[in-house]
């Protein structure tokens, strides 16, 4: 049975081609659609399996050209391949220690310059025309392993390399660099702002603004910062950060303006304390789109997050629009009370909301959200108010991480449509209310009671009232009990106020399973209409970027699946993780019918996603053990 998809985009490649050929397109433009033409992603393969390593592989990296791709690993090694005729090209054996988690390439140095930071808290860069294996340049700087390494195309001098010891180090190939006390330039050190212990996963640069550095930390938070606005800093003896001109010590205080950070709504707003928020989230890997207008995030313990640093959005929980005491409400739907008495969607719309109230009653939750959010964009925002609502009625059922928080979302979409929607607005209140923000859910039944009076005896809303009363009083004890900030001593002012200031996603992706690795990393694909990331399970996930839809699962590893790099040119695929080998992925030719190998079959699609966010909610992310696998968090 063929594989059903949902796609409206543009896809066929001899309209394509046929384009290109007739002046339609520029040669880039044809490169970028036609390397994500959503046949060329159905006929995605396994091509071929690279064999080398001895070790996970925790890291890969093509060369700008797309000529070469490096791989480095667990046994110390660097393997440069030739990705087209799968052949080896160089063995680099490094003087590490510790596993390799970071390879790059230097910009514009002909593919021969590269540098790696790793576990025993060292980076080295080599060049690999030498013809030996002996570093041109060595950092030993860094107090904690060194995660991950940032170049960027428009500094061909200049790499920065993050590490658990809450920095992030500028590395600039034209000075000579001792290791001395005072040689290591500093960027960013959280721990100026963090009395815990903050850890650097990961970082990126913009490829368009280069000014922009983004890094994701042992918590929730994504911090993208301006270079310009950040004083350098140094090291001094006892290893702390100092500016260069300071001869005792003391903070760096960066301008106003200087970094904006980036968080789901429901963590950044969440009631929790802090400290368990801190211990069990972390952002594995980062990475902006290639226009560099989004900044994709892919969370430990929890979902991938696309923001949208352009029109970026606030967080969302009572916001209700402005209502008016009339009967006709908007798109041109009669209203009574609150109560719809009238509704009409396009057959085609109707029917795919037919279906997701049928897979919603058959506790299908996957499938009934496909089925909803497939018919809001068939309807385009017309008339589909119904849609969010009955979308936010299964995503409270679901209850997997960020679901709640997104029922939210979809009550205040419902409302926006019709603000005279009583089942939303009553739906809102208890979203807020599972979601902990009880004032705001207080207050949104309350000006449920007085737009809409009838339902001021409803059995429904009594029963709400009531539990949100009860959980007020919970909240007031535990206040009276621990009436203390506990954020007061762990965060500097600076830090509570970017905390505060935090912005909301764009989109999520769900159905993977991020909690067994700290490197696992999440990437833009087919000229960034696919979403692309591995999972716990031995699987990557390629999702619709627009939609959140998964468009296809593939097997790929025994155990796990950390790194998805996509090339940079062509519909390809490098992945790796804790087998020993890199596989190569690209549209294969196949028999009609044939069986994909490597491809999950849809009809165990629900199966797979939910054993992935079961194990996600009952495995935390900082209750791995260290000893359990080399390529796993301490």
């Amino acid at each position: 049975m063929k594989r059903k998809h949902h796609y409206t985009s543009a896809t066929n490649v001899a309209q394509i081609v046929s384009a290109r050929n007739n002046g339609g397109n520029d040669p880039i433009l044809f490169q970028n659609r036609l390397k994500s033409a959503r046949p060329f992603i159905d006929m995605i393969e396994l091509e071929a399996e690279l064999k080398g390593h001895m070790g996970c592989v925790n890291c890969l990296e093509w060369s700008e050209d797309g000529r070469i791709l490096a791989s480095a690993s667990d046994d110390f090694h660097v393997m440069l391949w030739d990705p087209f005729t799968h052949r080896q090209l160089y063995d680099l054996v490094t003087p590490h220690d510790g596993n390799i988690f970071s390879v790059k390439f230097i910009p514009k140095r002909n593919n021969s310059i590269l540098v790696t930071g790793a576990g025993d808290c060292r980076t080295f860069v080599f060049d690999v025309n030498r013809g030996n294996d002996f570093p041109l340049r060595k950092c030993t700087c860094h107090g904690q392993r060194v995660k991950r390494l940032a170049t960027v195309a428009r500094h061909s001098t200049l790499f920065w390399s993050s590490a658990e010891d809450g920095k992030v180090f500028q590395h600039d190939l034209r000075t000579p660099h001792t290791c001395r006390a005072d040689d290591a330039i500093v960027l960013i050190n959280l721990r100026n702002h963090i009395s815990d212990i903050p850890e650097v996963k990961c970082i990126a640069l913009n490829p368009h603004r280069p000014e922009q550095i983004a890094i994701g930390a042992n918590d929730c938070y994504a911090r993208v910062y301006d270079r310009r606005m950040l004083s350098l800093m140094k090291l001094n003896a006892t290893g702390e950060t100092v500016k260069p001109s300071e001869l005792d010590g003391g903070d760096n205080i960066p301008r106003d303006g200087c970094v904006q950070y980036y968080c789901p709504g429901h963590l950044s707003r969440s009631k929790e304390p802090v400290y368990s928020i801190f211990q069990q989230k972390a952002i594995t890997y980062l990475t902006f789109s290639p226009d560099g207008t989004e900044l994709l995030v892919n969370m430990g313990s929890e979902q991938i997050y696309r923001f949208d640093l352009n029109r970026p959005r606030e967080p969302m929980f009572l916001q209700l629009p402005k209502f008016t005491e009339h009967l006709n409400g908007t798109n041109g739907t009669t209203v009574k009370n609150g109560e719809k008495v009238k509704q009409k969607l396009p057959a085609e719309v109707e029917q795919m909301k037919k279906e997701g109230n049928a897979n919603l009653e058959k506790e299908k939750y996957l499938q009934a959200i496909q089925q909803y959010t497939l018919a809001i964009r068939k309807a385009q925002e017309k008339d589909c108010s119904i849609l969010y609502l009955n979308r936010a009625t299964a995503l409270m059922k679901r209850n997997w991480y960020g679901d709640v928080y997104a029922a939210v979302r979809d009550c205040h979409r419902a409302l926006r449509l019709d603000p005279h929607y009583v089942k939303a607005q009553f739906r809102l209140a208890r979203a807020l209310l599972k979601l902990g923000q009880l004032r705001d859910a207080s207050e949104c039944l309350a000006e449920l009671i007085r737009r809409f009076p009838s339902y001021a005896k409803n059995h429904g809303v009594l029963m709400l009232e009531k539990d949100i009363e009860a959980e007020l009083e919970k909240q007031r004890q535990r206040v009276r009990d621990q009436p203390q900030d506990q954020d007061a001593d762990q965060f500097s002012g600076n830090e509570m106020a970017w905390r505060a200031a935090a912005l909301d996603y764009e989109d999520c992706y769900v159905g993977h399973c991020n909690t067994k690795t700290d490197i696992k990393e999440a990437n833009y694909f087919g000229d960034s209409n696919y979403i692309v990331a591995g999972s716990d399970d031995g699987n990557f996930f390629i999702w619709e970027r627009d939609s959140g839809l998964i468009a296809s699962i593939y097997q790929a590893d025994e155990l796990i699946v950390n790194c998805v790099q996509p090339h940079p040119h062509v519909c390809m695929l490098a992945t790796s993780g804790i087998d020993h080998e890199v596989r190569l992925w690209s549209p294969q030719s196949s028999q009609e019918n044939a069986p994909a190998k490597h491809r999950v079959d849809s009809a165990v699609l629900e199966e797979t996603v939910t054993a992935n966010q079961g194990r996600m909610q009952q495995d935390p992310f900082d209750t791995i053990a260290p000893d359990q696998n080399m390529c796993r968090t301490s």
